[in-house]
């Protein structure tokens, strides 16, 4: 599905419980796309598991039990996991760029606490471990939003897209995804791509 989409497959590993796909793709890529690329990794999990079951009837009870543990891990909503990957698409579609991700690890660190509280309810090791995990890939996530956010504007600047939707900002926070923008400072407006030119011709 990335590779239909547009995006560059760099390796793919299959495992018997499931499968990891690496690619790169833009990052101003229309957010439908990016939701298809993102529902087919869950989709994918599920079609494996029906082949598995299909292969090995007699085995279907433990392959269900680790399947579906992946299958419903990854779609928790707390970022890099899919399902924080669909919550941070779901606020692009009404929030800035960098709005979405604060929002979404805001509701995954709400999420990595409520882990926390059930190990002080149960004592369970194993909800502590998921817990500490989902804490340290979440906060280095955090880490390298900068990264990503330099990478989405300097992609809108040097490739020409052409965004039904426009509105006027006042500052480069609040660029949206699937938005041309008309920037306002003081009594002056400016394009986008006028108002990037000058961001990267002082680099």
């Amino acid at each position: 599905m990335a590779y239909l989409c547009g995006s560059k497959i760099e390796k793919i590993l299959i495992y018997p419980l499931g499968g990891i796909s690496k690619f790169s793709s833009a990052f101003n890529i229309s957010i439908l796309k990016e939701f298809f690329i993102l529902v087919f990794g869950p989709v994918f999990q599920i079609l494996a598991w029906c082949l598995l079951i299909h292969i090995f009837p007699d085995k279907e009870k433990m392959i269900s039990m680790y399947h579906f543990g992946i299958f419903f891990f990854n779609l928790l909503p707390i970022y890099p996991l899919d399902g924080g990957k669909l919550i941070c698409l779901f606020f692009q579609l009404f929030v800035s760029y960098i709005g979405a991700y604060f929002f979404t690890f805001l509701f995954g660190y709400l999420l990595v606490f409520c882990f926390l509280y059930f190990y002080f309810v149960s004592f369970s090791f194993n909800v502590l471990f998921i817990a500490v995990f989902l804490f340290i890939k979440l906060t280095s996530e955090v880490f390298r939003v900068p990264y990503y956010y330099e990478r989405f504007l300097l992609e809108r600047y040097l490739n020409c897209y052409h965004f039904r939707k426009s509105k006027i900002i006042h500052s480069m926070d609040q660029f949206q995804r699937g938005y041309r923008h008309l920037i306002q400072e003081g009594d002056k407006y400016y394009v986008e791509r006028e108002y990037l030119e000058k961001k990267y011709k002082k680099c």
